[in-house]
């Protein structure tokens, strides 16, 4: 299970299924170690560059429609068949337990997969997954999402790996502010990570 600390911080590592490169670009991740303890506020982690990309909606949602709000980002891919179901699956569960606040914790979910993963496909996979407005699902140009997954995100991404496993991609939620601040990484595969992630958005959210 991950420390208290490893889960505020950039992540690491990856998914199990995680390639060498991927293993590689999430390695060059180097940043201060921050420590928040309980009641203590979440440290800051980064900031998010500018972005604009297209919604399941077919709209386009520029990153300071974000700004203002608490919310938490996840990366996933339609045709993944192991990972990104649970991830997403988690991402449901934090909808019930998030969105009965006026003003509730939003939930960003953003495709590794543009090529296939048109508006109306992420569409189609949020309908399965029982998502409601406002949880986004977001694609676009492949270069503009690589770079925002690497240099804004700072979690792995690569999508030249073999045709078993083309795509590598973290499986880390990731908190972020009213200030489009990163506050705190979390694996999305461990359930009592996920509940502390509720806990931080929750305190985060009141705090602002």
């Amino acid at each position: 299970m991950p420390s208290p600390t490893s889960q505020r911080q950039p992540p690491s590592s990856t998914t199990p299924s995680s390639g060498s490169r991927a293993g590689r670009a999430a390695a060059l991740l180097v940043l201060a170690s921050l420590v928040a303890g309980c009641g203590k506020p979440l440290p800051v982690l980064g900031d998010l560059p500018h972005f604009a990309l297209t919604d399941r909606s077919g709209e386009l949602v520029d990153s300071e429609q974000l700004r203002g709000k608490v919310w938490i980002a996840d990366f996933i891919f339609t045709r993944c068949p192991d990972y990104c179901p649970a991830l997403t699956a988690r991402m449901a569960q934090l909808q019930k337990r998030l969105a009965r606040d006026p003003d509730p914790v939003r939930l960003v979910s953003f495709s590794v997969d543009p090529e296939h993963d048109t508006p109306a496909v992420l569409a189609a996979y949020a309908a399965r997954a029982g998502a409601q407005p406002p949880w986004l699902f977001l694609t676009g140009p492949r270069d503009a999402l690589a770079g925002l997954l690497r240099d804004g995100f700072r979690v792995a991404y690569a999508d030249d790996g073999p045709p078993t496993a083309p795509i590598t991609h973290s499986d880390r939620f990731v908190l972020v502010d009213r200030g489009l601040r990163l506050r705190g990484y979390y694996h999305g595969n461990d359930p009592q990570d996920v509940d502390r992630l509720a806990v931080d958005a929750e305190a985060l959210r009141r705090e602002s």
